[in-house]
């Protein structure tokens, strides 16, 4: 019997991008059904799945949520030019950008330094987030706001 990889060299083969697949879409789907639909028993999909885990391919089971239906209608997307990015105001401001105000935060290559995306109930709630965030940070050079019109793709697929 070969020994088990170590969790740096987990190479995947079709099974587990498979079940990385179908996962994704709906992380609640029986081991019955996944091992069916893979061809391999269910103790083998269970086996893999923990694996998956164990290495951190799957970070997490979450609930995909309808913003609208929670009276979050308003989407942003706010690119911000900061001053400085040494890496003690980097990590303040990765850390400003991390709040559960903020959907997505990312630190970007280009004009923008960072691209956020903020979902909001009404535009009062974004402008107290500008204030916090933005206008009362000394390093935010200048940010700039586009409102979507309409959300055409959002999803969290990777494979």
């Amino acid at each position: 019997m070969k020994p088990a990889l170590p969790l740096d060299k987990l190479t995947l083969d079709k099974f587990d991008l498979d079940l990385l697949e179908r996962l994704q879409k709906n992380c609640q789907t029986p081991l019955r059904e996944l091992a069916e639909a893979v061809h391999l028993s269910t103790a083998t999909v269970q086996r893999r799945i923990q694996r998956l885990k164990e290495t951190g391919y799957i970070q997490a089971n979450v609930a995909v949520l309808d913003p609208d239906r929670l009276g979050q209608v308003i989407t942003l997307l706010v690119e911000v030019h900061v001053e400085k990015t040494h890496t003690t105001e980097l990590e303040q401001l990765k850390s400003s950008f991390s709040g559960p105000e903020i959907q997505q935060c990312y630190y970007v290559t280009g004009d923008a330094d960072f691209m956020l995306v903020i979902l909001v109930p009404n535009m009062t709630a974004f402008q107290e987030i500008c204030d916090r965030l933005f206008h009362n940070n000394p390093n935010v050079k200048w940010f700039r706001t586009i409102v979507v019109l309409d959300r055409v793709k959002a999803t969290l697929d990777v494979v």
